[in-house]
């Protein structure tokens, strides 16, 4: 009996790829390159198992968080998540980019990534082309009434 519980918990073990990559071991695709979803990621929150998404890639900083110059509390916040917003606000150095390739374990399950890039570049364009007539046109407006103003007091005074 003990050797069919054994053969059951191997079969069922082995099951699908998506039961392998819950427990953490993505799927390798051409390149050795493994992929893993945002939920295998989200498991991989805690202080002794850190793991974040940073531009699609996913690092283990585990052995980093004691390390990190601004404390490991940073990183915990973002455990398990995309941090990509949060690592460029903070403006990281070059140094800190290359030092986090040495974390890197894989990346991000292509139907998991945004797909939101394309708006935001709209978003920025159309920004860009609506604000362009007002560089132009509040330093002119502000010119214009200093003239208006110079020529009154010019004329003001030579009246006087």
């Amino acid at each position: 009996m003990g050797e069919e519980i054994n053969d059951n918990l191997i079969t069922t073990g082995s099951g699908t790829a998506s039961d392998s990559s819950i427990e953490g071991n993505g799927d390798e695709v051409d390149g050795g390159v493994k992929y893993y979803t945002l939920e295998d990621i989200r498991v991989h929150n805690m202080s002794n198992d850190t793991w974040l998404i940073i531009h699609n890639k996913v690092y283990d900083i585990t052995g980093f968080l004691e390390e990190h110059p601004g404390g490991e509390e940073v990183l915990l916040e973002q455990a398990g998540a995309d941090a990509t917003e949060s690592f460029e606000d903070v403006g990281h150095s070059t140094d800190a980019r290359e030092m986090l390739q040495q974390y890197f374990i894989g990346e991000l399950h292509m139907d998991d990534r945004k797909k939101e890039k394309p708006k935001e570049v709209q978003d920025t364009n159309s920004g860009e082309s609506s604000s362009s007539w007002t560089m132009w046109l509040i330093p002119a407006v502000a010119a214009a009434v200093v003239g208006v103003m110079y020529r009154f007091y010019v004329f003001e005074h030579k009246s006087s």
